[in-house]
Order: structure tokens, then C-alpha cells, then sequence
């Protein structure tokens, strides 16, 4: 089965569906990633404070697939945003994963009340991967409107992907319409709402209408909208079920009714980007 592929604002390309391993624990994830490698998964996405990336690495080195048929992300730990930090913890994620180039390296967190509210630094920072040709593409993650207009006009270089929390009950439509205001694809993660929307009962309605489940039809709802999408799980029947996803598409009502269930600020699962001040 093809996933299907989003072509980013520098012509590279992004496996619209991939595999997630926020929360899957270090010792477990080299057998956990293995096993969506063989399922069918090819698009990756780790970070360094997931403390997984070399489980994704020898996953990887074991798997058999060559690395042009791979794309692997990992993201900036909140602790190192100043820049001679932030080029050595790229560093040590590239030794980690066992790679000499990642397809696409965010920054995790903008942090906007740390560093004197410097991200745009970090930012320029990143953009040294690209020119240095050891990362193929950089981005943001959780950046507000006023984050990402930050960036772009201060520093002229647009993030392909803005990865931030949405799904049915958190659509999070400013974040989402500044990202494509800017051409920026938007990553989804929590995308079921950490399985919140699974017993929702339009979701379930539209579901025994497809013969499919509440997480099948919400990962069709992303896909749908057009937002690349990398569900988690550590069992395979999970990952399986969530790469089934090709042989349905939602109508254009189906799309309406479940995103009005939007809930607004109400409806968020994680911390609020404009605030969030974390620093392991």
C-alpha cells in the first residue's frame, strides 16, 4: 500500500502518514520501531526529549530498507535553544540515530517567556543544518501565529512544517490557517485527543458507516483536511488498524460534522504554546 506524499515549499517530499514513538520507552523502541518498519511505515518521528532515538536508530540499521526510502524526524530539547548548544545537540542527534543527514529536524517548543524570548536565533540555527547539507529540510513545532510571523520576518527562511495539537474536539484552526498563510504544512500530533474522541458519537456514527473504527475514520479526518499525521502505539494490531486508512475518504459533510466538534481552548490536551516553559 502507497502512503501518499505532501510536496513542502522546498520541493521536498513528506509521507503524509507515518509512525510516532512520543512516550514509547527507550529499551522497547528498537522492537516497537522494527515492527512498524515492517508493517509499512516509512516516515519516523522521534525528538531528543523522547530520550528514544537510538532505539529509532538501530530499528533503522536493522530494518534491511535502504535510507532513501525512509524519512526520519527528530526535534531541538527545549534546554539547548541557544544556538552553540543547539548545533551540538544536532550533533549528537545524527550520532544517535546513526545517520549522516535527517530528513527534517523542528524545534520542539518556541518557549516564548525563556531564553529573553529569543526562538528566532535558534531558528537561524536550524537553517545552518539545511546549508551545511545535514539536514534535508527544518521546521517548527507548537509555533503560534505570532511565532511563526516572527520567524519568517526576521529571518526570510519559512519552516516547511508547523507540527502542532490537533483533532476533533481541538482543531486549532489560527495555528492551522497562519501555517498555510505561510505555505507550511501542518503536522497534527495527539491526533485522536490521546483517545478522547474515540467514543464521540458522530465519529462512531461515521464509523459503522465505513465498517471502520473511531481512530481509522479521525486519521482519515486528517488526512482528508490535508495534515500529515504519524499516530503512536506499541501494539501491531494498533498499527496495522492505523495504516488502514487508504481504501475510504469522508465526504465533504462528514469533514463539517467532525469538525464541529471542535471545543476550543477547552478541548486542548497539552500545554499551551504561549506559555509553556519547560526545561528538562
Amino acid at each position: 500500500m502507497t502512503v501518499p506524499t505532501i510536496t513542502l515549499n522546498d520541493q521536498t517530499t513528506i509521507p503524509q502518514l507515518g509512525f510516532g514513538t512520543y512516550q514509547v520507552p527507550p529499551e522497547d523502541t528498537a522492537k516497537v520501531t522494527a515492527t512498524a518498519l515492517e508493517v509499512g511505515y516509512r516516515h519516523l518521528d522521534t525528538a531528543q526529549m523522547y530520550q528514544n532515538e537510538e532505539g529509532v536508530g538501530e530499528a533503522i540499521r536493522t530494518s534491511g530498507i535502504p535510507r532513501e526510502q525512509l524519512y526520519v524526524t527528530s526535534k531541538l530539547n527545549n534546554g539547548f535553544h541557544r544556538p552553540d548548544d543547539a548545533r551540538r545537540a544536532f550533533d549528537e542527534t545524527l550520532t544517535r540515530l546513526g545517520l549522516d543527514k535527517i530528513d527534517l529536524f523542528l524545534i520542539h517548543w518556541p518557549l516564548p517567556t525563556l531564553y529573553d524570548g529569543d526562538y528566532v536565533s535558534t531558528w537561524r540555527t536550524l537553517a545552518e543544518f539545511v546549508a551545511d547539507g545535514r539536514a534535508a529540510s527544518v521546521g517548527v513545532s507548537n509555533f503560534q501565529p505570532a511565532h511563526l510571523d516572527r520567524i519568517v520576518e526576521e529571518t526570510g527562511v519559512v519552516p516547511v512544517v508547523n507540527q502542532i495539537e490537533v483533532h476533533p474536539y481541538f482543531t486549532n484552526e489560527a495555528a492551522r490557517a497562519a501555517s498555510i498563510r505561510h505555505g507550511v504544512e501542518v503536522e497534527a500530533w495527539s491526533p485522536i485527543a490521546q483517545g478522547a474522541v474515540l467514543g464521540d458519537p458522530v465519529i462512531g456514527e461515521i464509523a459503522t458507516k465505513y465498517g471502520k473504527k473511531p481512530s481509522q475514520v479521525t486519521l482519515r479526518w486528517h488526512l482528508d483536511r490535508g495534515d500529515i499525521v504519524f499516530p503512536k502505539t506499541t501494539h501491531e494490531e494498533r498499527m496495522r488498524e492505523n495504516f488502514d486508512l487508504f481504501d475510504f475518504s469522508l465526504t465533504v459533510e462528514e469533514l463539517e460534522r467532525i469538525a464541529a466538534l471542535d471545543r476550543g481552548e477547552d478541548g486542548r490536551t497539552g500545554p499551551n504554546p504561549d506559555t509553556f516553559d519547560y526545561l528538562p
